[in-house]
């Protein structure tokens, strides 16, 4: 059996700078809470009463404090890296776009270092390089006459986000059997995937369909809301729901579960509705780079920061 061995390509001058901020950035991504979540696990912490479950939250906090000091990553499995972007048609680095997410993600393995999590299915080995078949994950969307590049990198846990659930349900089950396939999900699910959780609910026409909707859910600001005013409230509902579950911060019970609920829904065949949900742990690592054609890079989810 020949095993994979990932070999870096040759890139251009300007290649290589977006790879090396990439790697800069993923390393950010790695040991930083976004600007949202940091916000919002905060203001949880303020709801409970009980001592335990301060103590959980304070253990958070220390815990983010520890990566930023120590400049490691914030959680011992820094997950599968997933690249989520949006790339003009005219982003001069546009041939070479997977190519250097790819590189950036063996680099910043090395260099964080990240835990080794890519292993050849069947054949039952670790890369030792974060990259294998099919990882690091790209997911693409085009956007006609553009020069811009935005890049949402998710580091995504074995524990929390990767083990998502879909189904297809029959058109008679409705809107009422999307809450019993959430609430069935999160009851039986949910206090291991370290709460309070992001929890990301795609509503679509088939399995495949929704859950790349339950993914992009997880991307969206925890603030935000479904513009769909039926959709947002099913998403305040859900969070009541998730919340009088009473799972609290991981898993020892309290007043909050979940730092929000996120639903992206498309249109659907009329005879099937598809649900998936995917859940994001406390320790929510994903961010948001936007690149002009100079490389000149923001970042939104991550205000002050330099790389």
């Amino acid at each position: 059996m020949e095993k994979f061995k990932y070999v870096e390509p040759q890139f251009s001058e300007q290649a290589t700078e977006l790879r090396d901020l990439m790697v800069k950035y993923i390393q950010m991504v790695s040991r930083r809470l976004p600007d949202d979540v940091a916000g919002k696990l905060q203001e949880l912490s303020k709801f409970e009463v009980d001592p335990l479950q301060h103590l959980v939250y304070e253990t958070m906090m220390e815990n983010q404090q520890l990566a930023a000091d120590l400049n490691r990553p914030s959680c011992q499995d820094t997950g599968t890296m997933q690249f989520f972007i949006k790339v003009g048609t005219k982003f001069p680095l546009l041939d070479e776009l997977s190519d250097v997410l790819v590189s950036a993600t063996y680099r910043a393995t090395k260099t964080i270092p990240l835990r080794h999590n890519a292993v050849q299915t069947f054949d039952e080995y670790n890369t030792n390089q974060n990259v294998g078949t099919g990882i690091p994950a790209i997911f693409t969307e085009l956007v006609p006459h553009s020069d811009k590049l935005q890049v949402y990198v998710y580091l995504a846990g074995g524990g929390c986000t990767l083990p998502g659930a879909a189904k297809v349900l029959m058109p008679g089950e409705g809107y009422e059997g999307v809450v019993r396939f959430v609430m069935d999900r999160m009851t039986t699910y949910g206090v291991n995937a370290c709460p309070p959780l992001l929890v990301g609910i795609g509503i679509a026409t088939s399995v495949e369909t929704a859950a790349i909707q339950s993914k992009y859910a997880l991307l969206r600001r925890i603030d935000s809301y479904n513009k769909n005013p039926r959709a947002a409230k099913m998403e305040h509902l859900l969070e009541d729901g998730i919340n009088d579950l009473g799972l609290g911060p991981q898993g020892f019970g309290g007043k909050k579960s979940v730092l929000g609920v996120n639903i992206i829904n498309t249109a659907r065949h009329p005879s099937t509705i598809g649900v998936a949900i995917s859940t994001g742990c406390w320790s929510h690592r994903r961010g948001l780079i936007k690149f002009d054609n100079q490389l000149k890079y923001e970042l939104p989810l991550n205000k002050g920061v330099e790389l």
